[in-house]
């Protein structure tokens, strides 16, 4: 089993049925632990971690949980392959926010790491970001 994570966010969700499925069988994720009263799965995603918890009257809402919850957040999540990911995605009818791009950022003066990335909604409006590394190379300018 690996490592607990430094930093893990925790979200709340409508439904934790209906979002622990969509992280099991489009990311790939594997459930560490789960419990109810209230409802609640800590998830394996590859070497991330993620906690969900059902909406109840004692959570943390700072604010009316409305869809889309987290507005102008997204999660970066590493995958193996995007391409079984976006083909799980699309056997489930789950709809990309985003197609996959290749994408290119600068890590210093002379390198760039590049990575494949693809942007999905889960249930709650949480915007999922998955990518697959592609290495490093030469800053390319312009």
């Amino acid at each position: 089993m690996p490592e607990w994570a430094a930093l893990v966010p925790e979200l709340l969700v409508a439904d934790l049925a209906r979002s622990v499925d969509l992280y099991r069988h489009v990311f790939g994720a594997q459930v560490r632990f789960q419990r109810s009263g209230p409802a609640f799965a800590y998830l394996d995603v590859g070497q991330a971690q993620i906690m969900l918890e059902e909406d109840h009257d004692g959570a943390w809402i700072t604010r009316p949980a409305e869809y889309p919850r987290g507005r102008g957040i997204n999660f970066q999540i590493e995958v193996s392959s995007l391409a079984e990911l976006v083909a799980a995605a699309d056997r489930l009818t789950v709809p990309l926010f985003r197609p996959v791009a290749e994408r290119w950022y600068a890590t210093d003066g002379e390198i760039e790491e590049g990575q494949l990335e693809v942007l999905v909604l889960d249930p709650d409006g949480y915007l999922l970001r998955a990518i697959e590394p592609l290495g490093s190379r030469e800053r390319r300018l312009g």
